[in-house]
């Protein structure tokens, strides 16, 4: 297969698509997505068949438990996804919001508004999910999406994908505002990413390999994270009670997600470090500590340097002993990577030195980094989290998914 060929056809149609959707009316692009989520609850039965072949096959190859909880698809998750996708159908349209407007001295009236990015390719793996909730946020936002699923979820991506074009079809929107890469070849992803001028954005989401492969390789705008090393500090003036619920919640809730915490801080002083370590193994999680971890909590093994650096997407912790805010922060400076960090105290002052200080995407106070979700933020369905400093930050969603132009109204100015 001629993969630049394939992608540049696929582009053309994108492009075109994308057009249609800028100007198309807000209630037109939600009632295509409400279309398309009452397509994925009629195909729920065959999207779990579907789902079915490929947990059989990847089973069959050694995948871990925590990527085959992120591929499995039941009648619930199915259920969810298709509320995901009406769900964004009811956000507000960033479509031509006015961010700001002024009148110049010259008597120009100057607006900056949102407009769509135009075809935003998406390159992922495991979550047959994001097929659907990708392509939501891109209609919804006005963009035009390029899909190009991992092996792992061929079958459930292909499903999902048919059932929701079908229904935005029926509403008359584009059938190619959402496109599915027909084949699983490498080889197709290069050609995305060498795809400047035809795709505007790449947005990768899975794993650090895939995630690594594409900034080093992109020729086209990326907006990804490359890492979920997230931490959760328990600091001296934590509720002991409150500590236990939101770590074991942070890292065993789901393991797999990019939002897990992967590494524990605890504040020398705080004076319930013992029954927090071992409500942590209690859960089945494995630990891996400092000395002083491991001193108190004898079921946990000696962390080595990689430790403090692994996002491990499973039921492991690293956990260690720090001097106070100041040790968390400069251990979050050292290893963290920008995704999400949370403090547990009842210190607020301290609180807000930790929320002020950690250079994160997202930096919480009380609460589980399981939260780090553009669902929970009430953005809807995201499209993924920036760890970047540009464009856009955090969970990405519809606003996250559009750019700006100036409109500029004169009354017949010529500049001196």
């Amino acid at each position: 297969m001629d993969v630049d060929a394939l992608i540049d056809d696929m582009a053309a149609r994108a492009r075109a698509a994308s057009l249609a959707l800028a100007g198309m009316a807000t209630d037109a692009k939600a009632a295509g997505l409400r279309a398309g989520a009452d397509a994925i609850r009629a195909a729920s039965d065959a999207i779990v068949a579907a789902n079915s072949e490929d947990m059989a096959r990847v089973a069959a190859a050694g995948l871990s438990g925590a990527m085959l909880d992120r591929l499995r698809l039941d009648s619930a998750r199915v259920a969810a996804m298709a509320d995901a996708v009406a769900a964004v159908a009811g956000l507000a349209d960033p479509v031509g919001e006015t961010i700001d407007s002024r009148t110049a001295p010259t008597g120009l009236q100057l607006r900056r508004v949102r407009v769509p990015i135009g075809v935003i390719g998406i390159v992922f793996e495991s979550r047959p999910n994001v097929t659907a909730d990708a392509g939501a946020l891109c209609v919804m936002s006005g963009n035009a999406a390029i899909l190009r699923g991992g092996s792992e979820a061929r079958d459930s991506n292909r499903a999902i994908h048919a059932a929701l074009v079908e229904g935005l079809a029926s509403a008359g929107l584009p059938v190619d505002a959402v496109q599915l890469v027909p084949t699983t070849d490498r080889a197709a992803v290069g050609a995305m990413l060498r795809a400047a001028g035809r795709i505007d954005m790449i947005v990768p989401r899975g794993g650090k390999s895939l995630v690594a492969r594409v900034q080093a390789e992109a020729r086209v705008p990326v907006l990804a994270h490359l890492d979920g090393i997230n931490h959760s500090y328990v600091d001296a003036a934590a509720d002991p009670a409150m500590a236990e619920r939101i770590v074991v919640n942070a890292k065993m809730r789901r393991t797999g997600i990019c939002g897990a915490t992967e590494t524990l801080l605890i504040d020398r002083a705080y004076p319930a470090p013992a029954p927090l370590l071992a409500a942590i193994v209690a859960s089945g999680c494995e630990l891996r500590g400092d000395s002083a971890v491991c001193a108190l909590e004898p079921r946990a093994r000696p962390a080595g340097d990689a430790d403090w650096d692994t996002e491990y997407l499973d039921a492991i912790l690293s956990a260690r002993f720090v001097d106070g805010v100041d040790g968390a922060m400069a251990h979050i400076a050292r290893h963290g990577s920008h995704h999400t960090d949370a403090i547990i105290t009842a210190d607020e002052a301290t609180a807000r030195r930790f929320l002020a200080g950690v250079d994160s995407a997202i930096v919480m106070w009380n609460a589980s980094t399981q939260f780090a979700d553009g669902g929970e933020f009430g953005l809807g369905a995201e499209i993924g989290i920036s760890t970047g400093r540009l464009h856009a930050r955090g969970p990405v969603a519809l606003e996250g998914l559009t750019t700006y132009k100036w409109l500029v109204i004169g009354s017949g100015q010529a500049r001196a």
